[in-house]
């Protein structure tokens, strides 16, 4: 993983060609899948264990045909596993750290909306 830089001065260097690529990477895989929030709902469901899709909908309390939908989003975007269990697919979790990643952006957003709450307090 390429990491950004600085110069001996303390001032940013350019971004790095393969931190820019990752970074377009990261937008164009990662952050398009998590731009719904039912898709991250759907993520911390099958954090909790894996499940259908009729399992995942009545959990959601969302139509079947929309929670197919976001889990092929996640699928496509390699965040989630599928297995068949005789008639039945179950989704899981590919990769748990996800939901990691995502609470650290919930802190910051929380910690955003107090200091702008503060703000407007004082």
């Amino acid at each position: 993983m390429a990491k950004h830089t600085t110069s001996e001065a303390g001032r940013p260097k350019t971004i790095e060609p393969r931190l820019r690529q990752e970074l377009e990477e990261l937008v164009a895989e990662m952050c398009k899948a998590l731009n719904e929030p039912k898709r991250l709902m759907v993520l911390y469901a099958l954090a909790e264990r894996p499940r259908s899709v009729g399992e995942l909908a009545a959990y959601l309390d969302a139509p079947q045909s929309n929670t197919s939908q976001h889990l092929a989003v996640l699928r496509d975007r390699g965040l989630v596993d599928v297995e068949r269990r005789g008639n039945r697919v179950i989704y899981s979790l590919r990769y748990p750290k996800v939901i990691a990643a995502i609470d650290l952006l919930r802190e910051v957003l929380n910690e955003e909306i107090g200091r702008q709450h503060q703000l407007r307090s004082a």
